[in-house]
């Protein structure tokens, strides 16, 4: 899967290097979605043998990847490698990268352009301080150690992709590993030889650092929203009643030492309100752990209807048309 925008100077030559055939791979498939080129992305892509499916606008690279998984899942896949058509990434290690999966140790496996120091490609400072910050942010929340969660070449196993629900459409990458990691599948990176910047134009996800930045925390953050809220509330009450013993611990000190209320009494209000506060957030944070143990229900039964869905090709049951 090669998710393309305008990279007609790059994306020919990229599907002319993946590799036609791979050991335990039955048949493999090319296929480019097209997030609104204006360009001759597509008719390169058809020429090098590739299939095609076109947003026909520019829907981001996130989208982008969930046509392409909801794809495979429609023709039922045993797996998918999703890679840049940028150039960046050698389209000849995807032999590599699909060796765990077809062996079965692992669910998810992704390059990493920092887990062997040899490797590291040269790229801007900032850039490689901010992958860095990421990795770290991520590694911490799945309880995983990751040195790179936003490189772009990937493979999925089956449950992998029956298992991924994603809703950013700005970019994946981070989400993936957050919601993987969240349905307990094993997750495996892989050290590859990468190019550090685009040989040509420039990235469209990672050009506006704070913007990717500020776009990618938000993401983190919807997902401790929607699948970890005690982590967001469980805290923020905790330090609202630390605000609450503290001042009012501080109240109760001056009105014991001096036998009066003022000139503190404001400290006791303070107290109050605080504690209030903490209640009220404990609540919210009650409701939002119902809300999310209901988002599981929903997710595991969207996960048995992709398991169980017929696949594109299967006969039709006895006595029913053929909807292929």
């Amino acid at each position: 899967m090669m998710p393309a925008l305008n990279e007609a100077a790059t994306i020919g030559a990229v599907l002319g290097r993946v590799p036609r055939t791979l050991p335990g791979i039955a048949e493999i498939t090319m296929l480019v979605i097209d997030d609104g080129s204006t360009d001759d992305t597509v008719a390169i892509s058809r020429a090098a043998g590739a299939q095609v499916i076109s947003h026909g606008r520019n829907l981001g690279v996130g989208t982008a990847l969930q046509t392409g998984l909801a794809e495979a899942l429609r023709r039922g896949v045993d797996l998918a490698v999703n890679i840049d058509s940028d150039g960046q990434f050698a389209p000849e290690d995807i032999a590599r990268i699909v060796v765990p999966v077809v062996e079965d140790r692992a669910d998810f496996v992704t390059a990493s352009r920092f887990l062997d120091p040899g490797l590291v490609p040269d790229m801007p400072g900032v850039k490689r301080l901010g992958n860095w910050g990421m990795a770290r942010i991520i590694s911490t929340l799945i309880g995983q150690s990751f040195e790179d969660v936003s490189c772009g070449f990937r493979c999925y196993g089956r449950e992998a992709m029956l298992r991924l629900v994603l809703l950013g459409r700005f970019t994946y990458t981070q989400e993936s590993f957050l919601v993987l990691s969240q349905k307990g599948l094993r997750l495996l990176e892989m050290p590859m030889k990468v190019r550090g910047v685009r040989e040509f134009g420039k990235s469209r996800i990672a050009s506006n650092l704070f913007k990717y930045a500020w776009r990618t925390l938000g993401i983190i953050f919807g997902f401790i929203r929607d699948y970890s809220p005690g982590i967001l509330f469980d805290n923020l009450t905790g330090l609202l009643l630390a605000g609450t013993l503290g001042f009012g611990g501080f109240f109760s000190w001056n009105r014991l030492s001096s036998g009066q209320f003022s000139p503190h009494i404001w400290a006791g209000f303070v107290a109050a309100f605080l504690l209030g506060l903490a209640l009220l957030v404990f609540g919210l944070g009650q409701i939002a752990l119902m809300v999310s143990r209901l988002r599981s229900v929903q997710e595991q039964q969207l996960y048995l209807v992709r398991r169980y869905l017929p696949r594109l090709g299967d006969p039709p049951p006895p006595g029913e048309p053929d909807a292929n």
